[in-house]
């Protein structure tokens, strides 16, 4: 019965140290005026709690990257997710205007989500959709990754000890995935990769299930193939990375 006991303290002792490495966040929402003929607009991401600098630099980094992608009229300098989106639907309005027989009304949603989280990593995941006439609208990803104890947003440099190294071993693994030969170019099978060289995508993050690269639509493929994901287990490559993981 003694042991009973020791294995549920030691049990609750994990999970209570689990906990204190989350950090707390809150959802905070926005959205377009509800009016007619404006864009419709749907914004989702988390808010970083705690007053210290590593809430500042998670919040500022969501705010920035989010203003990017809605940043429409060169005229309005946004510092606010609120400013851009006024700049996206001040941007459709000046199209209305200069084609008001243009049929179709604008969108853009966002969504972030956390998916990973130690006491080293933090990464969140921004998935958005727009659409802005044409043919179809545009889907993408990006992950925002970030190193706890320096309370700084990580590039993907930062993420390897040895940034050649890993890009070779993930070479190996997209051309296992994607049944390209070893001795044949890069682009055999289809793929467009610039120079005829195989490159790691602008997105890469940390998830559950390992590292996940991800190349966008148009980056080194068409547009109908969607995006090309890779995921690649912590084990298989924690020689490679320069942050601790749990996992």
């Amino acid at each position: 019965m003694k042991n009973i006991f020791f294995c549920i303290l030691v049990l609750s002792l994990v999970w209570s140290c689990k906990d204190e490495e989350r950090l707390a966040f809150e959802p905070q929402e926005f959205t377009s005026d509800n009016c007619d003929g404006c864009p419709e607009v749907y914004i989702s991401i988390p808010k970083a709690l705690q007053k210290d600098t590593l809430s500042t630099t998670i919040n500022t980094a969501l705010r920035e990257e989010v203003i990017s992608m809605l940043i429409y009229d060169d005229e309005i300098e946004a510092t606010t997710i609120e400013e851009a989106i006024l700049s996206f639907n001040n941007g459709y309005l000046e199209l209305k205007e200069l084609y008001p027989d243009e049929p179709v009304g604008w969108e853009a949603t966002i969504e972030g989500e956390i998916t990973y989280e130690d006491e080293n990593v933090l990464t969140i995941q921004l998935n958005s959709y727009s659409f802005t006439g044409g043919a179809h609208g545009f889907s993408s990803t990006r992950f925002l990754n970030f190193d706890k104890k320096k309370a700084i947003e990580l590039e993907n440099e930062d993420l390897f000890k040895d940034l050649q190294e890993f890009t070779d071993f993930a070479e190996k693994q997209f051309r296992q995935l994607e049944d390209i030969p070893e001795n044949k170019n890069i682009n055999y099978t289809g793929f467009m990769f610039e120079g005829d060289q195989f490159y790691l995508p602008y997105n890469i993050g940390y998830t559950q299930e390992g590292l996940k690269l991800i190349y966008e639509q148009y980056e080194v493929s068409s547009y109908a193939d969607g995006p090309i994901t890779l995921v690649l287990p912590y084990q298989k490559i924690k020689t490679y990375l320069k942050q601790k993981l749990d996992s």
